[in-house]
């Protein structure tokens, strides 16, 4: 069984995301989506909403599972069986940083392949980093998150 782990924050969900998640389901048997918990950031929505979301996006795909993780991507690929991580690319300097984890998790974990799947162009802005900027200025993030996601920024709006 292929299965592959998909790690980030996602904070929030964003089409960019769920076009790399959709693309990537007919290249895996089981896609987990791996909810990190960074030291580094401090979220914008809490883990359980990610996750809840996450949940909600893909409840009809039986293909996709997620959970909450902290540590090391490479335990968490352990803990769910995972033998891929999957990480989205948008530029050629994501590639570069991208390349540098891929190669450190390698050393860690031989066993375990990083699959790069580029975002489609219309996604190319998308980032949560830029999306949180614009929801905490007031501004309308509707065509970047799926449907979901909108409403409960709607309802604490």
């Amino acid at each position: 069984m292929r299965i592959c782990l998909f790690p980030g924050t996602f904070d929030p969900v964003t089409l960019g995301h769920t076009d790399i998640i959709d693309r990537a389901l007919p290249l895996f048997d089981k896609l987990v989506i791996g909810i990190g918990r960074n030291i580094n950031k401090e979220p914008m929505f809490s883990d359980e909403q990610r996750l809840q979301w996450v949940k909600e996006i893909y409840k009809d795909e039986p293909k996709v599972d997620a959970v909450i993780y902290d540590g090391l991507t490479v335990d968490c690929c352990k803990k769910v069986g995972a033998q891929f991580i999957l990480r989205g690319i948008r530029y050629v300097n994501d590639f570069e940083y991208e390349k540098a984890i891929a190669d450190m998790n390698r050393s860690i974990a031989q066993h375990i392949e990083t699959v790069f799947l580029t975002c489609l162009p219309q996604y190319t802005s998308v980032a949560s980093t830029l999306v949180r900027d614009v929801i905490r200025n007031g501004g309308n993030v509707s065509q970047f998150l799926p449907s979901v996601v909108n409403r409960t920024i709607a309802k604490k709006n």
